[in-house]
C-alpha cells in the first residue's frame, strides 16, 4: 500500500532514541523526508546516516525542546529549507523516574513537565500554523499506557503522558476543517530486544518488564516497529478521516481479563 508520503517532510522529536529512530526509519521507507531531531546530535546523526545509507532522505538536527526560542528558530530554518513540516511526531520524553509521590523529587517533576509536555507544545506551536496554512498536516503524540491507566511510581511521566491525550484531541479539533489530523498512540512497554524472550528468561533480565508481560494477554512485550508502523499509517493519506483518537499498541494489557 502506498501511504502517499513521497512529497512530505516529517519531523520526529527524540528521533535518536529507540522508538523515535524506528519512526524515522519507517517514515523514510515510506518516502518521507525525515528530520531526526534530538538533543543528542550524535544519536540523531547515526539514525540519519542509517536512513541515507538505505536510500532514504534524512537530516540530523540538534535542538533542546525546552528552549522555546531555540525551537522557534530551528523550526523556522527547517520550514524554509524543506518548504514546510507536514508531519510531526511528538516522541521525545523522559521515563527514568520511579518513586512514589511522597518521596518524589521536585526537580524530576519539573524536568519531565518541561520535556514531555511543554517540549511537545513548543514544537507543535512552531509547526502547526504552517500545516493549517497549507491545509495538510499530521500530528502524532506519543502517550503511554501510563498516561491512559496511571503508572505506579511514575507520577510525572503518567501526568505528562495523560496531558498529551488532551493536547492531541484539542489539536484535532483545531485542525479538523483544515486538513490537519492529530492522533495519540498509547503503547505498552516496547523493547524489541526482549519481546521474544520467554517470561522466565525476561524475569532474569528485568523483573518489572516480566511482570508487565505476564499481565499482557499476548504474554509478551511489544516492539518499536509495532509502534512505528501505526505511526506511518496515521500519517498517511489513507488515514485522512482518523483524528482525535487514542490508539493503544498494548498486546491487550488494557483489557479486563481473568
Amino acid at each position: 500500500m502506498d501511504f502517499g508520503l513521497d512529497d512530505r517532510t516529517a519531523l520526529v522529536t527524540g528521533g535518536g532514541g529507540r522508538i523515535g529512530s524506528e519512526d524515522c526509519r519507517v517514515l523514510a521507507a515510506e518516502g518521507a523526508e525525515v528530520i531526526v531531531l534530538d538533543v543528542d546530535l550524535d544519536a540523531a546523526e547515526e539514525v540519519a546516516g542509517e536512513i541515507e545509507t538505505s536510500g532514504g532522505t534524512a537530516h540530523a538536527v540538534e535542538c533542546d525542546l525546552t528552549d522555546r526560542e531555540e525551537v522557534a528558530d530551528t523550526v523556522g530554518a527547517l520550514e524554509e529549507e524543506t518548504g514546510g513540516v507536514d508531519i510531526l511526531i511528538n516522541n521525545a520524553a523522559m521515563v527514568d523516574a520511579r518513586s512514589q509521590v511522597k518521596d518524589y523529587d521536585d526537580e524530576t517533576w519539573d524536568r519531565d513537565v518541561s520535556i514531555n509536555l511543554t517540549g511537545a507544545y513548543n514544537v507543535t506551536r512552531a509547526v502547526f500554523p504552517g500545516m493549517l496554512e497549507r491545509e495538510w498536516g499530521r500530528v502524532v503524540n506519543m502517550s503511554s499506557m501510563a498516561g491512559w491507566q496511571g503508572g505506579f511510581g511514575q507520577i510525572s511521566y503518567s501526568a505528562t503522558k495523560a496531558a498529551l491525550i488532551g493536547f492531541g484531541k484539542t489539536l484535532a479539533l483545531e485542525g479538523a476543517q483544515r486538513g490537519v489530523t492529530s492522533n495519540v498512540i498509547a503503547p505498552n512497554i516496547v523493547v524489541e530486544a526482549l519481546a521474544d524472550l520467554p517470561i522466565e528468561q525476561l524475569e532474569e533480565v528485568d523483573p518489572y518488564f516480566a511482570r508487565i508481560a505476564r499481565a499482557t494477554p499476548m504474554r509478551r512485550l511489544g516492539t518499536e516497529a509495532d509502534v512505528a508502523n501505526l505511526v506511518a499509517f496515521l500519517c498517511s493519506e489513507q488515514a485522512n478521516y482518523v483524528t482525535g483518537q487514542v490508539v493503544g499498541v498494548t498486546g491487550g494489557i488494557d483489557l479486563f481479563s481473568f
